[in-house]
């Protein structure tokens, strides 16, 4: 199978008028969809930044970053961002003024959906991350961390990106809430065929994932 996601030779780092810090060098290695990766390492060892790179973010300054062959400086990052790749965050990062329906509808209007229409394909999200209808006109702040994770990995899902990038996904939650929202994500790679790469420094994920990628030093 072709890697949906493949970095070469890829470089960054980051600067100020004073100083450059690299971030990540020389990464090389592809992602494929079906398969579950971890990417782990010490706080300043890259991996973030690696994923903001793959998530279009950020161009690296050599090396690159291709999408199904095609290299994301190519694209417009915007819609990029939108329809190719998803991303998933500790924080959730869901709109806090708009309900969870209104959430997960958000990317399909995007794409040209009607409110309608994307309210209907949107609940069918919410009941795929094992949601009920009730939660719908609730606000963010009224679910609990686990419920905002689901709606959160909903809202990527209705993007319509096989790829989910996902920072930390269970950083905010107890450990039975995490294993539940690991064990949401390995399905979608597995019965769904996604790819879903995440950034963690929680073992559970290690223990289960397809493939482990350890980062030191802006290296792999």
């Amino acid at each position: 199978m072709s890697p949906i996601i493949e970095i070469k030779n890829a470089t960054y780092s980051y600067k100020n008028k004073y100083q450059s810090v690299p971030a990540i060098r020389d990464v090389s290695t592809s992602f494929e969809r079906g398969r579950l990766y971890a990417i782990i390492g010490k706080s300043g060892s890259g991996k973030t930044t690696l994923l903001s790179l793959m998530a279009g973010l950020a161009l690296p300054e050599t090396g690159q970053i291709l999408f199904q062959g095609v290299p994301t400086d190519s694209f417009d990052l915007d819609q990029y961002r939108r329809e190719k790749v998803a991303v998933i965050y500790q924080s959730f990062n869901l709109f806090p003024l708009m309900t969870c329906l209104e959430n997960v509808c958000y990317p399909l209007e995007l794409m040209g959906y009607t409110p309608k229409e994307a309210a209907v394909i949107a609940k069918d999200y919410i009941r795929k991350v094992d949601l009920p209808d009730t939660v719908h006109n609730r606000f963010p702040n009224m679910l609990s961390g686990g419920e905002q994770q689901r709606i959160a990995i909903a809202r990527a899902l209705a993007s319509g990106a096989q790829v989910i990038l996902a920072d930390e996904p269970t950083g905010n939650l107890d450990i039975a809430t995490g294993r539940r929202i690991v064990k949401l994500l390995s399905d979608l790679v597995h019965k769904d065929n996604y790819a879903v790469i995440i950034v963690t420094h929680d073992i559970s994920i290690s223990e289960i994932a397809d493939e482990v990628l350890r980062m030191q030093d802006g290296q792999l």
